[in-house]
């Protein structure tokens, strides 16, 4: 592969997806894309990039970007995160929405589904807390074909043992031949749809929670904070944002703040809003009060 056909591949994968990669990554462009470029009868990566610059490409162009999409996924992962989400961030919503309005969370670029799957069941071990409540998970990612593992959450059980527990593998797993799969009432929990980050989101409409993990790091300066803003469009006023442990919006946008006592949790800028139902919530006292009775 040419310096040419390498630098006409970043281009299209930081157009399509965001992936920025730096200019030394050519083992990671060659293991992921010589498999696409056998699936479509190609000699080489020189014959892919010619491929891909001729008409009616778009469909290879997809399957290129799906390829280089990082997926990496685990069960918990980082564990901290759910912790603050079981522990402090749904205390806090129910406590604030008192009415029983719905508690919408969105799980931006799911990968395989681990994530959100690990957010249901968190939901489910809240047990009388959260069951008269009305929950909805969003999960989306790039990649169709992720997305269909997803939805049939089928995982090996290599996959099954990073970071999940052993009793909530009983519980919610079933063992299909050498793999498992999670129970019908833990998938229900969960709707799976396909959205690129770098398009608009709006139609998604408000979310409470947005776990958006481990996303930004692949991202550049500008596009980091593109995401962020639309971001900030959908996080209900009192909601929460979840980024990854190597991300942050610090210096990036100040339409998020970090919430010191939750590390990798942040807020929209506004703390303070109207509940049209109720009196005025003060969301800080809110979270300040979850955030005590978790640690008592």
């Amino acid at each position: 592969m040419t310096p040419h056909d390498y630098d006409y591949l970043r281009a299209l994968l930081r157009k399509r997806s965001g992936l920025v990669l730096s200019a030394e990554k050519h083992y990671l462009v060659e293991s992921r894309l010589l498999p696409v470029a056998r699936k479509a009868s190609l000699a080489g990566l020189p014959e892919l990039v010619q491929k891909l610059k001729s008409p009616g490409s778009d469909a290879l162009a997809i399957e290129v970007t799906e390829a280089m999409t990082t997926n990496e996924s685990f069960f918990f992962r980082d564990k901290i995160p759910f912790d603050h989400f079981r522990n402090t961030i749904m205390p806090a919503l129910i406590a604030a929405r008192a009415d029983g309005r719905r508690i919408r969370i969105w799980c931006a670029a799911c990968a395989t589904g681990q994530e959100p799957y690990s957010l249901a069941m968190a939901l489910k071990e809240m047990g009388g807390a959260i069951s008269t409540r009305r929950v909805e998970i969003v999960a989306t990612d790039l990649s169709s074909d992720v997305l269909e593992k997803a939805l049939a959450g089928i995982y090996s059980q290599f996959e099954v043992q990073r970071g999940l527990p052993i009793q909530l593998l009983v519980r919610y797993f079933t063992q299909v031949g050498e793999m498992w799969q999670i129970a019908p009432e833990i998938r229900a929990m969960v709707k799976f749809r396909q959205l690129n980050l770098l398009e608009k989101f709006s139609h998604l409409g408000i979310f409470d929670v947005v776990f958006c993990r481990n996303v930004l790091i692949y991202f550049d300066q500008e596009t980091k904070i593109g995401v962020l803003n639309r971001l900030a469009e959908v996080v209900a006023a009192d909601g929460y944002l979840s980024l990854g442990a190597a991300e942050t919006v610090v210096g990036l946008t100040p339409v998020f703040k970090p919430i010191p006592e939750l590390r990798g949790i942040f807020s929209p800028a506004q703390t303070t809003v109207p509940n049209t139902s109720a009196n005025v919530v003060d969301l800080a006292g809110v979270r300040t009060a979850a955030v005590a009775g978790a640690n008592r």
